[in-house]
């Protein structure tokens, strides 16, 4: 039976990454994989998780399963990360979450929910999403829309053509938004915009489906939810991902949860339980260890203070690595990168060609995209006068 399966080839964005770690070139700069690295090319641990799994190391006493929905601490902080501590659902009763293994599995329990509620339903993605929504998502059995959101030649969103394309969302469709921080062109919404889209919503019925991994690293936490925040005060239902990979650096422990905002208390406790079957029909129980971290910095005070530190000081070092990488890139090519320093979080499409990108690669083992999407986050000081030579030659 298994002699059957044919060899699929290797992820693009993992393959380019495991190519560019075989790559004994010691100049090579790796702009591949969405992870924040600091100046020494180092995925840091924050000091306040740290604290927390100390803490919890000394404490722990089991290791038996977590409850269907997860650590209580840990889903209460994330509605009130995302949503707000003042958020008027909250104070009504209406939301409800479950822990789930990382912004993916989230999405996928999302996914879930949305085909028990209404089975082949519409999710309208934006053009360019992550490429892993799709499989995510389409794996259920929903089916796909998209709508116009990078313009490549002005390096922003098309907002125009996205209000356009949306027009055609209906009640018993979702709309997938990228909370803050576009996944892959960090071109946002602005919040005059999210307010038409908010109009829209409320006017055509359509779900808003918000996939927010990077709160915190954009603007900061509460500017990066403020779009988000808008629309749960006028829809009365939301469907939301959110992942502490990017903004506690948990990425190898899977942390994330599926938020529901529903119209009242019952329905949030309805949708809850349906979210706990198609949990334990996925992966059964959630794993343990990345929420009971990020519950205990979100529950303890001193923690969240140290946390959120620590978590400005990383969003300032990336806003301050676009200026330089601007200045550096028109510095040595004359041409206008002012666009980067305008975008948000981790991603940038450079603008280049595939040809160009190849060349960068096989000619300076400067690895990206195809699209010429890279990682803001893997420059630094030791690589950004390489990184803007080397993109000078293939101009």
């Amino acid at each position: 039976m298994l002699d059957a399966l044919p060899r699929l080839p290797d992820d693009p964005i993992l393959g380019l990454a495991a190519a560019c770690r075989a790559d004994p070139n010691p100049l090579k700069v790796d702009l591949t994989v969405g992870i924040y690295m600091d100046e020494d090319g180092v995925c840091p641990v924050f000091d306040a998780v740290r604290r927390a799994q100390d803490a919890l190391v000394a404490e722990e006493i089991s290791k038996a399963y977590l409850p269907p929905a997860g650590v209580a601490d840990f889903n209460e902080g994330m509605q009130r990360l995302v949503l707000g501590a003042d958020s008027a659902a909250l104070a009504d009763g209406r939301v409800s979450s479950i822990q789930a293994p990382g912004g993916c599995g989230a999405l996928r329990i999302g996914a879930e929910i949305a085909h028990a509620a209404a089975p082949g339903a519409r999710v309208w993605v934006s053009d360019p999403t992550w490429p892993v929504h799709i499989p995510l998502l389409g794996s259920v059995g929903l089916q796909f829309e998209t709508y116009r959101y990078y313009e490549p030649a002005t390096h922003g969103v098309n907002f125009d053509g996205m209000i356009e394309d949306l027009k055609a969302a209906g009640s018993g469709d979702l709309v997938l938004l990228h909370g803050c921080c576009h996944n892959p062109c960090g071109a946002d919404l602005s919040q005059e915009q999210w307010g038409v889209i908010a109009d829209m919503a409320e006017a055509q019925g359509f779900v808003p489906f918000i996939d927010i991994a990077y709160q915190g690293l954009g603007d900061g936490l509460e500017e990066d939810a403020a779009g988000l925040r808008q629309l749960a005060g006028r829809v009365p239902e939301m469907i939301i991902a959110a992942s502490c990979s990017k903004n506690m650096g948990l990425y190898r422990e899977r942390t994330g949860c599926t938020i529901f905002l529903c119209a009242d208390a019952d329905g949030a406790a309805a949708v809850l339980s349906q979210a706990k079957v198609a949990a334990r029909r996925v992966y059964s129980m959630p794993p343990a260890h990345g929420a009971l971290l990020a519950g205990r910095v979100l529950a303890d005070a001193q923690l969240t203070e140290l946390w959120q530190a620590e978590l400005g000081q990383m969003c300032e070092r990336i806003n301050g690595l676009r200026s330089n990488l601007v200045e550096k890139l028109q510095g040595a090519t004359g041409r206008d990168f002012e666009f980067i320093r305008k975008e948000k979080g981790m991603f940038s499409f450079l603008g280049l060609s595939k040809e160009q990108v190849e060349r960068l690669r096989a000619e300076h083992s400067v690895y990206m995209l195809g699209s010429s999407r890279i990682n803001v986050a893997g420059v630094n000081a030791s690589n950004i006068d390489y990184l803007a030579n080397a993109i000078a030659t293939v101009l």
